[in-house]
């Protein structure tokens, strides 16, 4: 929960991971102003060439970064270079130009159209709609001459305080030199987020009351619990220290497959939406993976991708994972995420509309061909691939999925559980399915009709709360009854206590950010699958996430200290 908090000089806000930092601030500098509207002493044909000319530097600089970064942010970076590139923007541009405004003003003006624009769509394009600051601030710094916004130089280590930061800079943070993170805006789903938890960064999103922090407050960061603690007392210091200690010296005494202490694997898988995320997460361990995001080949196209085109991504990423499952989830389209050849136009509630499997259904042959691509693809690989499909509602939609798969060469083919339809009548999905994965961000959401990309609403958007565990107990439930495999592949199984609960309520594989699975793993050693059971219950039988949460928290902790 994002807020303040009734202890004095202590902060809360959502945790990233579970690390915890001590060290000074330093906040993110102001950001270059905003260009005024004075005419132009330059032709219109010159304001226009001094803008093509900086767009098109700032979406090579973004691409640059993406791919020294690697990983998510390659892609994250990728989308802003898009931004950057995109014809109506430039239209809009060169409009105001002719009128005779700046360069500077005419990409302020149409980036902050285009910025409201999507941030009257909401959900995903919602979020992303800050990001368009960043793009203009970067071209517009070119155009003056400027260097480009970024981090704070600091010759000692520091933890960075900011609105928000820009996927850019969250990308290529030294990691030598910020110990921690700290946003008053954002959510568990911003880019800053994501790519904060990938990177492994130590973080806190969406504190409100660090707005209050000035350069050189010292401060402790503390993400599993997630909160702010400015001014702490030594022994506070010296605590959080030996904690870290002691979850390296976990960290490094378990590696392997996931299992519990008793010997039951729970294999660890890994969420990834490109060949560069598919190799990092291989080189992080991942026993495969259980995620594999496929709309990064279709966001931002005219028409569908080839078959031959699909196949041969497809194939980069399962070489990556010779003799282990990889399970790719089939274009999840519309709401946030529209694509002009599938989705519908003008929905008035389209994150309740036509999309997902329901789009697909409607426009068969884009599903046909993504999964034959999938299976020419599968066919020269020795990965284990299997598909799923996205927001199924019904039992129906499940056999029509498995059945077409099936047909056209893909032998193991599931269901995602994002809505609370599919969950309710998971016995009768399970009958149609030949695994169920549980999708925890869109889950929850649904369950409490709060977008999870909407700061107003974020309090809601946590998987601890009952009213989600009392679902996947569901589904867990339905798997081991139908013998059919139950994994999680929302960010839910990136937190280690939760984790071990997921695995009591019927889990029997975990899929999450590379990053996460370190940890996941060292979690799941210390525990047999009785004690998950048994947090697992006191979880269900709370009244509120937080309350499920400290259950949870304080049974373990009056268990006998691991012995190391």
């Amino acid at each position: 929960m994002s807020g303040t908090s009734t202890r004095p000089g202590l902060m809360r806000g959502i945790g990233i991971g579970r690390g915890t930092a001590v060290g000074p601030v330093l906040r993110m500098p102001d950001p270059v102003p905003d260009p005024s509207d004075h005419p132009s002493a330059l032709a219109p044909a010159e304001e226009q060439a001094r803008a093509t000319e900086a767009l098109a530097a700032t979406a090579a600089q973004l691409r640059e970064r993406g791919q020294a970064a690697g990983g998510t942010a390659a892609e994250v970076l990728d989308a802003l270079a898009m931004m950057a590139e995109d014809p109506a923007l430039a239209a809009d541009v060169q409009h105001r130009t002719e009128d005779g405004a700046t360069a500077e003003f005419a990409i302020h003006a149409a980036m902050t159209t285009f910025r409201e624009l999507l941030a009257g769509m909401g959900g995903y394009l919602g979020e992303r709609a800050g990001d368009l600051d960043d793009v203009a601030r970067r071209a517009i710094a070119r155009l003056q001459g400027l260097p480009a916004p970024g981090i704070p130089e600091s010759a000692t280590p520091f933890v960075l305080v900011a609105r928000d930061l820009a996927p850019a800079d969250t990308a290529t943070l030294d990691l030598d030199r910020v110990l921690a993170l700290i946003t008053t805006d954002g959510g568990p789903t911003s880019h800053t987020a994501i790519l904060a938890r990938e990177k492994g960064i130590t973080a806190i999103v969406g504190a409100s009351d660090a707005a209050g922090l000035m350069d050189g407050d010292l401060v402790l960061v503390d993400a599993e619990n997630g909160t702010v603690e400015r001014d702490p007392a030594q022994e506070r210091i010296d605590l959080a220290r030996q904690r870290t200690a002691t979850l390296q010296a976990i960290r490094a005494a378990s590696t392997g497959p996931g299992r519990l202490a008793d010997g039951r694997a729970v294999p660890l898988l890994a969420n990834i939406g490109s060949p560069e995320s598919a190799r990092e997460a291989a080189a992080r361990g991942a026993e495969g993976v259980g995620l594999f995001r496929t709309e990064v080949l279709f966001l931002g196209a005219e028409k569908a991708p080839s078959v031959d085109e699909q196949a041969a991504t497809y194939r980069d990423v399962f070489a990556q994972f010779p003799g282990q499952k990889v399970v790719v989830r089939v274009l999840d389209a519309g709401a946030d995420k529209p694509l002009a050849f599938l989705t519908d136009q003008g929905e008035e509630n389209p994150a309740l509309g036509r999309r997902g499997l329901r789009a697909l259904a409607a426009h068969e042959e884009v599903l046909r061909d993504q999964l034959t691509a999938l299976a020419t693809a599968a066919a020269s690989s020795e990965a284990h691939v299997q598909v799923m499909a996205p927001m199924v509602s019904t039992a129906a939609e499940a056999k029509y999925f498995r059945d077409l798969a099936h047909e056209l060469g893909i032998p193991v083919a599931g269901v995602m559980v994002e809505v609370p339809s599919c969950a309710i009548m998971a016995d009768h999905v399970a009958a149609n399915a030949d695994f169920m994965s549980i999708g925890t961000n869109d889950l929850t959401q649904y369950v409490f009709a709060a977008d999870r990309l909407l700061g107003t609403v974020s309090s809601f958007q946590d998987p601890w709360h009952p009213a989600v565990l009392r679902l996947i107990e569901q589904v867990g439930r339905a798997g081991a009854e139908h013998d059919v495999p139950v994994g999680i592949c929302g960010e839910a199984a990136a937190d280690p206590r939760l984790a071990l609960v997921l695995v009591g309520l019927g889990a029997t594989t975990l899929s999450m950010s590379s990053t996460s699975i370190a940890d996941v793993r060292a979690e799941l050693a210390l525990r047999t699958f009785d004690e998950a059971t048994e947090l697992a219950a006191l979880a269900l039988g709370a009244d509120s996430a937080e309350s499920a949460r400290a259950a949870v928290a304080d049974r373990i902790a009056s268990w006998p200290p691991p012995v190391l």
